[in-house]
């Protein structure tokens, strides 16, 4: 039988397709510990849609590492690619600058 954690503290992050959950849960022991789940709208070709779901889980003991580690690889993607998004769906003249880069 599964029990689910009762949340302590939520907040919510709508992008787009995506939705990231940040939820507070408590341990058996009454600690506390992070999940932070991923939610990706789908559509089926009926029209109707469907939801993928990743979670990660994320204890006391591992925080500070993970935020090291977070904050060192987001440092290096804004240093190495700036804050501006590069994609097809948010630059409307991507394949031409791309074009352009290949020449």
């Amino acid at each position: 039988m599964e029990t689910t954690q009762e949340e302590i503290h939520s907040r919510v992050l709508r992008a787009g397709r995506r939705t990231y959950f940040f939820d507070v849960r408590e341990t058996k022991a009454s600690d506390y510990y992070l999940t932070i789940t991923e939610s990706k709208k789908f559509s089926n070709d009926d029209g109707t849609f469907f939801y993928k779901k990743h979670k990660i889980y994320l204890y006391k003991e591992d925080f500070s590492d993970f935020k090291e580690i977070l904050s060192e690889v987001m440092d290096f993607i804004i240093n190495e690619r700036g804050i501006e998004v590069i994609s097809e769906k948010h630059q409307k003249d991507f394949n031409e600058q791309r074009e352009n880069k290949i020449a």
